[in-house]
Parts: structure tokens; sequence; C-alpha cells
């Protein structure tokens, strides 16, 4: 930001400050934010994508745990529109409320140290969210967008693909952050699926038979599930006990899920 000294990124908020202008207009782009969107970014840091998304919306919600940057982040979006600063943790941050009747539209360059627990905080509140737009590290875009099968497909696959289509937009490499991370990076398009196309069975079952069946990768189905479902109510839904989780398509876990349990 023109005026003031870069901040110092804090490792303990595994913050790294996205800095390449070419990146920046890439995710701005990608997310084509319109005036009358209502925008959400996760975790602000310096606003280099905060600015032009507030710049093409007109106004924008962050929700910045790092107190010190938020001086400075509100001083350069002053000229530029209304910006609306969120002290806290987003994992508890009621987005629903947020909402308020709207949709959201929520982007963020999130900690790798805990983008899977914000991800999952984010599934929770899927009605009120019209698309997200997160850089994550590679390897975790590569789970998320995993096919049955493969080595990285696996709860996280199962649950978001569950819930949203993903798409992996594009690669971000070290050079484009401040400090350079030591792996590179991914820009992903989740967009939650309409009621009708998400899963007809208890969310809480659901995360609870993916979590067992994920749980230890090498066990077959009957011996993860022990305890979840047996043996028998595996075969009358045509499900193998011996197979293993990684083989089965997310679809497969919600039969799973429908079973008469204990």
């Amino acid at each position: 930001m023109s005026g003031s000294a870069p901040a110092r990124p804090k490792k303990h908020f595994g913050q790294h400050f996205l800095h390449e202008r070419g990146v920046v207009e890439r995710i701005v782009r990608a997310i084509a934010p319109q005036a009358d969107d209502t925008l959400v970014e996760i975790g602000p840091g310096e606003g280099a994508l905060t600015l032009p998304l507030l710049a093409a919306a007109g106004r924008l919600t962050a929700i910045e745990l790092d107190a010190e940057l938020i001086p400075a982040l509100e001083a350069a979006a002053r000229p530029v529109g209304l910006l609306e600063v969120i002290r806290a943790d987003v994992l508890r941050v009621d987005l629903a409320a947020l909402a308020a009747g709207r949709r959201l539209r929520i982007a963020g360059n999130l900690p790798y140290y805990i983008s899977s627990p914000i991800l999952f905080h984010c599934l929770d509140y899927a009605d009120a969210i019209a698309d997200m737009h997160f850089m994550l590290q590679r390897e975790v875009v590569e789970r998320m967008a995993a096919a049955p099968g493969s080595k990285v497909y696996g709860r996280l696959s199962v649950m978001l693909q569950l819930a949203c289509t993903v798409e992996p937009l594009f690669r971000v490499a070290p050079g484009a952050f401040r400090p350079p991370p030591k792996v590179d990076s991914a820009v992903v398009r989740l967009t939650p699926k309409p009621p009708a196309q998400r899963p007809q069975a208890d969310p809480a079952r659901i995360a609870t038979v993916v979590r067992a069946a994920f749980g230890q990768r090498r066990k077959t189905l009957s011996n993860a599930l022990r305890g979840v479902l047996d043996a028998d109510a595996l075969r009358t839904a045509g499900i193998d006990p011996q197979a293993r989780a990684e083989t089965l398509a997310p679809e497969v876990f919600v039969r799973l899920a429908q079973l008469p349990h204990d």
C-alpha cells in the first residue's frame, strides 16, 4: 500500500501477502465482481485483492484476525469504496447473519495451516453463499477436485464435491507472495449446488461415515466403518465390504449414510 511501510508477515498467522499484480488481475477476472454483489473477503492482509474488488463492487466486508493490519487497510480503502472490516476469527463468524438474506460471494488468500477448517465452515453456510474463490496450497486444490481412485482423493474431496462444483482455475508460483511460501499455490472456484442437488441425508451422518471411512485409508470399508455400519448393511446397499474408501464416488457415501444404523 502506498504511504505506509509494508506489514511484516506473522508466521503464527500463516501470512503470505499476495503482491504480484498479474495474479491479482487474474483472480479479479475470475470473480468478475458486480456492483450489486455482497462480497466478503477472508484474510485481506495488505489489501492486494481487497482494493480491486472494492473498486469493482463499491462495497466489501473483510474478515481479518490481525488487528495491526486493519488501520492501513481502512485508510487505503477510503477513496475506493465502502469497506467494513470485521476483526474476528472467520471460524467464529456467522456467515448467514452476514448475508442478511442475500447470497455471499466469498474470496480469500487462505492461511494454509487452517484452510480445511475454513472450507468446512463455509460449507455449513452453503445456502447463504453464491460462490467462493480461494487461493490455497496447490496440493489442497488437487485434493478438493480429485476423482475416486486418485491417491489424493479423500474426505475433503467427498465433502466438498457433494456440496459444491469444484473448479481449479490456475496455479500461482511462490514468488507472487511476500514471503514466498515453500509450495506452489492455486486458485479454485467453489459453487454451492442448489439444495435439490445436494445429498438428501443427514449432513452429520454423512460426515460421520466419510470421516470413519477415510480415517485409516489402508483398511477395508468393513473394518474402517466398524461401529458405524456393519458388513451386512454394506452388502445390502450393493457395496463390497472389502472395498476401500478411495474407490467410492461421493454419492456412494450418501447411500451409506442413508442405511439403517444403531
